[in-house]
């Protein structure tokens, strides 16, 4: 037998009698898709917990799929260490020689031109890193 939720007890849920702080992101997300589905709604859940609705749904189908754990934060940014071939800061190297008046962004661009992809912080990390900074007489 299925027992109903009483809605009205969950429009008026208060995460300090539960002891969930606003630090505690995972709990909130787990309230925000209990309050969702079987409370007050998707569009007052989003507002009162600052989602929107495309990433509520997103967490939804998250946890639908591996349950609790896809509520918890993963790292952000790249998933290994970028490093920089030797072919291309040979090129960088190169290019700096031909034309010593030429700056970080000149290089990255004719990189570019030339089907390398790679950033003008990339290209002065070289620059520095091989001692090749403009000096002045």
């Amino acid at each position: 037998m299925k027992k109903n939720l009483n809605t009205n007890q969950l429009t008026s849920l208060d995460l300090e009698k539960l002891n969930i702080s606003e630090g505690d992101k995972v709990s909130r997300k787990f309230m925000m898709l209990i309050e969702g589905t079987y409370g007050i709604g998707v569009k007052k859940s989003i507002e009162k917990y600052g989602y929107t609705e495309q990433r509520y749904y997103q967490i939804k189908k998250d946890f639908a799929e591996n349950g609790y754990e896809a509520l918890i934060d993963q790292k952000r940014g790249p998933r290994d260490k970028h490093i920089r071939k030797k072919q291309i800061e040979m090129q960088i190297i190169r290019l700096r020689f031909l034309d010593p008046e030429s700056n970080a962004a000149v290089i990255a661009q004719k990189l570019s031109q030339m089907g390398i992809k790679i950033s003008q912080r990339s290209v002065e990390r070289t620059i520095t890193e091989y001692g090749l900074q403009k000096t002045t007489l």
